[in-house]
């Protein structure tokens, strides 16, 4: 028995009376700083959207696309992909673009009328410097091989000549009254080709828009001779021989003048005219360009795009290729923009051996191989199909486990082998050098499209490689009337992507409210596909539109995934029934339906997988539903009024509109809160770690009326248990939603005990349902704060009324997030805001850490429903009118961030543009770039034969500088404003310290060859020393030769 002593009951009494310690909660430590993050933009993939310009360097291997945004995309082999955008004025549509052969420079021209040299001699182009043209619009240009002059023709019938290296204008020009005949009185029109005979450098091809042509002797600055054709002129192209030339022209005509004064072309042709009974001819659409190469055999090549009958049934996008009497129609899908053809020699003065045909399309870009019969296309090595269906989301996937990018190249080669039908030679486009430099980590991009499909790319050193191609179409039926152009949205765009890389589990939400669930499994399989039909139930559903604070909801939750005939709904999409044939790679496994009141079809707004505990949920625009995707049921189907309950603690009383607080109210603008107020993120990014899983759903008011648009808003919140995971915060403006993304990471993230694998079957329903009542009380005490506030946030119409108020509340936002249970290192949240801003804070304290401007959101406004948005009427008052788009939401779709701090976005419908957050990462994305220029020896310029020179049939040089330089006069200054680059110093300081090093070194040089030089005499005397001394001792030795010794 314990004996009670008095020291154990003081002792007792003390630890009785003494307060208690309360555990202090571990300090998480920050270890990020501002220097560790810095925005670039890196790479950009697909097609240029809108392509205007096209060039070629033959000797580089090199090809230019410009588009009407100012962009410029330089393409060699693989991995040379380089980007650039003219800035300032000059960023508007790119009209012409020409190399300079073999020189590492591209000369541009803008539609403001400014000419641009570009350096490409480094990875990244940049200009040099620009002429802007004050007076005249520029139409065309032309570069003559080897020359530094380049000719440029203008909408007012002049031309003009730049030195292309000091980008000054000569005193020479050709104005038009002096290239037409005295006798004409109009005007010829603008100068639509210009080209110098292959033969006679002296003789410039001028072609006017009304059809005259003019052969131009620059040195007697006067015509030689002139030709008139019949209709205008879109093209001109020279033989390599310079004794005739064709001309395409707007009815469907090729004609072709010999180089002595005619009146009528030699021969007139309309390659795809048809002549009827009577001889008449029919009319055909223009033929835009025309050029004429030949082969090293003596084969002419005539290529030329158009010239196709002008009746509806025929073709009309197509290149024509005429060999002798063979005339080859090959038919494009997209419009021709322009073609060039490709040439193993660069001069104009012989045969240039074509061997390919460079296509610019539309949306495309196509090589044709002209060394292979029939004419095949080459097979692009980039992702030019990128928009092959239009891109509806995206996803962007870093850090991935290292084994998945083989496992989908390994399934994916069957559906991206190389098709047949295209050539067996290489692709020509082969310039620059390209080193692979990938990261440590593996990148995988997926892109979901409006036809279903969803493709995997492999995004890694700095490319773009198609890995896998998954067709969502092959779980449903076909429909049976489905009209291709019936401009209704196609049900089966893929409208939200959730890959679990570790479980290998995809989730893909369409647009009538389907979601899938897909497994990768390496083998073929033959099972059948499991359909939950889930509706969304609610009692006293008309009251979803009020505001009453005394509305109480019952919730109904499904218990029972089977439905009877009664409640299947008008789903244009049916389940294809029975066995089926499951290729390797993603394999379906589970497809929900869901429906919502009156058997309409729901919107899927979010959507998440958590493969640890076996849940999938998604919500929509009534509410919540959770599926165990092991037993494959629903767990819960919930609306959204369910998940607060019935008893809210919060006061939710309706206020009138037109209510007036105070006077700064009354002067303030309805929209003004969603400008000052705060800004509405759109995007974000979360780092967290944990071992804790929770719910965290973001609830959006969406009205009904369509008068009054109002942007939807969406927080989407990923996170994951690696302690550099990121997730998604999608989010908009709403008067009840700016706290939830600070609540989020603090106050929603408390540990909440969920099951483990083994016991997802039991408990998985039970703790679901505490998780989502943990968000619920924090969704409360949001919604009810935030609603006292300010009113007149949900609403940019200049009047409101009560009706107005009236709207529904939606899930727009879901994730499972990681509590805090351990320590973390790198932790920040990444935020695209509606104004154009990116931010970064830092977790868990939200300390700013970058805050910076980066992409205009009209800049993304193509993917909106509404195209032009809404322009408020009240922003008017400060003299400034904003454009508000409805589809943020779909915005979000297209913007993402991933680990590592990388992002990527659709920067315009055909091209994806990643950037980084990383200061790191900005300093090693050179490594990943490829070299565009690379050191060739330029081909000789061919010389003339004996008998060529002896009969005067060779080739004819002109002296450019002494015709166009300083003898030429001074030009006059209002034609044209010289601009410096933006680098133009520093490059002119690194040519100058070039030149000191050059010289230093020649002096060295030099010195080291005087050494030398003495050396060698110094050796030379010494030899003939040498010499002479075993001269004299060979005659010694012949005079004591024959001597004995006593006669010395």
């Amino acid at each position: 028995m314990k004996k009670f002593t008095f020291k154990g009951v003081l002792d007792g009494f003390r630890q009785s009376v003494q307060p208690h310690v309360f555990r202090q909660e571990q300090e998480i430590p920050e270890h990020l700083r501002i220097e560790h993050f810095a925005v670039k933009r890196t790479f950009r993939h697909g097609f240029p959207y809108s392509p205007t310009a096209f060039a070629f360097d033959p000797v580089q291997r090199l090809l230019a696309i410009g588009d009407k945004s100012g962009f410029i995309r330089i393409l060699g082999r693989p991995g040379v992909d380089a980007h650039a955008k003219h800035e300032g004025e000059s960023e508007c549509a790119v009209i012409l673009a020409e190399f300079l052969i073999n020189e590492g420079a591209l000369v541009t021209v803008t539609a403001d009328d400014t000419v641009h040299l570009w350096s490409i001699r480094q990875k990244t182009p940049q200009v040099v410097q620009s002429l802007k043209f004050q007076r005249e619009r520029i139409t065309c240009i032309h570069l003559p091989v080897g020359s530094k002059w380049l000719y440029v023709g203008t909408e007012r019938g002049n031309i003009h000549v730049v030195h292309v290296e000091t980008f000054s204008l000569s005193g020479y020009i050709i104005n038009w009254n002096k290239a037409i005949e005295v006798v004409r009185t109009s005007h010829p029109g603008a100068v639509i080709a210009l080209c110098d005979n292959p033969i006679d450098a002296n003789k410039l091809l001028i072609a006017f828009e009304c059809g005259l042509l003019v052969l131009w002797d620059l040195k007697s600055k006067s015509a030689e001779l002139r030709w008139q054709a019949a209709e205008p002129v879109k093209s001109v192209a020279w033989h390599y021989e310079g004794k005739y030339f064709v001309s395409s022209h707007t009815d469907g005509s090729i004609c072709t003048w010999p180089t002595r004064p005619i009146l009528k072309p030699q021969s007139v042709i309309s390659p795809h005219a048809k002549i009827s009974k009577e001889g008449v001819v029919e009319k055909c659409k223009p033929i835009y360009k025309v050029d004429l190469k030949t082969s090293e055999i003596g084969e002419t090549f005539t290529i030329f795009s158009g010239g196709m009958p002008s009746e509806k049934s025929s073709k009309s996008n197509c290149i024509t290729v005429v060999v002798g009497k063979s005339t080859t129609v090959l038919e494009m899908e997209h419009v021709v923009v322009d073609f060039i053809i490709l040439c193993q020699n660069p001069w104009l003065c012989e045969t240039q051996e074509p061997y390919a045909i460079a296509v610019l399309l539309q949306y495309d870009l196509v090589l044709i191989d002209l060394l292979t019969p029939g004419f095949p296309c080459f097979e692009s090595p980039y992702p030019m199909d990128l928009h092959e269906s239009p891109v509806t989301c995206c996803t962007y996937l870093t850090d991935c486990p290292s084994d998945l990018v083989p496992a989908f190249y390994s399934v994916g080669r069957s559906t991206t082998s190389k098709k047949a039908g295209f050539s067996e030679r290489e692709w020509p486009i082969n310039g620059g050098e390209w080193f692979p430099a990938s990261c440590s980590y593996s990148e995988i991009v997926i892109t979901g499209h409006q036809d279903g499909t969803l493709r995997f790319w492999d995004a890694g050193a700095g490319t773009l490689q198609i890995l896998y191609k998954l067709k969502t179409a092959k779980v449903f039926e076909k429909p049976k009337n489905s009209p291709p152009d019936s401009g209704i949205e196609n049900p089966l765009a893929v409208q939200h992507i959730h890959l679990c890389s570790e479980s290998r589990r995809l989730c893909v939400a369409g647009s009538v409210g389907h979601v899938m669930l897909f497994k990768f499994r390496k083998a073929e399989v033959t099972s059948e596909v499991l359909t939950l039909e889930i509706p969304i139930l609610y009692e006293n559903f008309d009251d979803i539109y009020g505001t009453s604070p005394e509305c109480d909801f019952i919730p109904h939750q499904v218990q029972k995934t089977e439905s009877s005939e009664s409640d299947k709904t008008d789903c244009p999409l049916k389940v294809k029934i029975g066995l089926h044939r499951k290729p390797p790679g993603f394999q379906t496994q589970l497809v929900c339906l869901t429906t919502g009141p009156n058997r309409r079809n729901v919107q899927i707004t979010s959507i998440c997988i958590n493969s640890s505990y076996g849940l999938m949920a998604y919500g929509t625009e009534y509410g919540l539903v959770v599926i165990d995707i092991v037993q494959k049921i629903c767990l819960l189907s919930a609306v959204c009024p369910d998940l607060y309950g019935a008893n809210d603690p919060y006061s939710r009383n309706p206020r009138s509109p037109k209510r007036i607080e105070n006077k700064e109210e009354q002067s303030r603008s309805p929209s003004s809160d969603q400008i000052h107020e705060g800004t509405a993120p759109i995007a974000g990014a979360l780092t967290s770690c944990g071992r804790s899983k929770v719910i965290a759903s973001g609830i959006s008011s969406d009205r009904r009326s369509k008068d009054a648009s109002e942007i939807t808003l969406s927080d989407k919140i990923e996170s994951g248990c690696d302690s550099d995971e990121i997730g998604n915060i999608l989010a908009s403006k709403s008067p009840f939603q700016e706290q939830i993304p600070s609540s989020l990471p603090s106050e929603n993230t408390e540990a909440a005990t969920s099951p483990s694998n083994s016991e997802i079957g039991a408990t998985a329903q039970q703790a679901v349902q505490q998780q989502v009542s943990i968000q619920s009380e924090t969704l409360r005490r949001s919604r009810s704060q935030d609603k006292l506030d300010g009113s007149f946030s949900r609403s940019r119409s200049s009047s409101m009324s009560s009706i107005d108020m009236s709207s529904s509340e939606s899930v727009t936002s879901l994730a499972f997030i990681e509590s805090y249970g351990k320590k973390i290192d790198g932790s920040c949240l990444a935020t695209y805001l509606s104004n154009g801003h990116l931010t970064v804070h830092s977790l868990p304290s939200l300390r700013l850490l970058l805050d910076t401007d980066f992409l205009p959101l009209m800049e993304l406004s193509f993917q909106t429903k509404c195209k032009q948005g809404i322009v408020d009427p009240m922003l008017s008052i400060w003299g400034q009118q904003i454009i508000v788009h409805e589809d943020t939401t779909q915005i979000s779709k297209i913007f993402c961030f991933s680990h590592k701090g990388h992002g990527l976005y659709m920067a315009t419908p055909t091209e994806i543009q990643k950037f980084t957050i990383s200061s790191e990462f900005c300093h090693f994305i050179l490594d990943m770039m490829g070299e565009l220029y690379t050191s060739h020896e330029m081909p000789e310029q061919p010389k003339d034969g004996f008998f060529k020179g002896l009969f005067g049939g060779g080739t004819k040089s002109l002296d450019r500088e002494e015709l166009f330089g300083e003898q030429s006069g001074k030009a006059n200054r209002s034609v044209a404003k010289h601009i410096p680059g933006p680098n133009l110093e520093q490059l002119g300081q690194r040519a100058s310290t070039a030149a000191s090093e050059i010289s230093r070194a020649h002096q060295l040089a030099m010195e080291r060859g005087e050494k030398l030089n003495l050396l060698e005499e110094r050796a030379e005397r010494m030899a003939n020393q040498a010499q002479d001394f075993s001269g004299t001792a060979h005659q010694l030795m012949l005079k004591y030769k024959d001597k004995k010794w006593y006669q010395l």
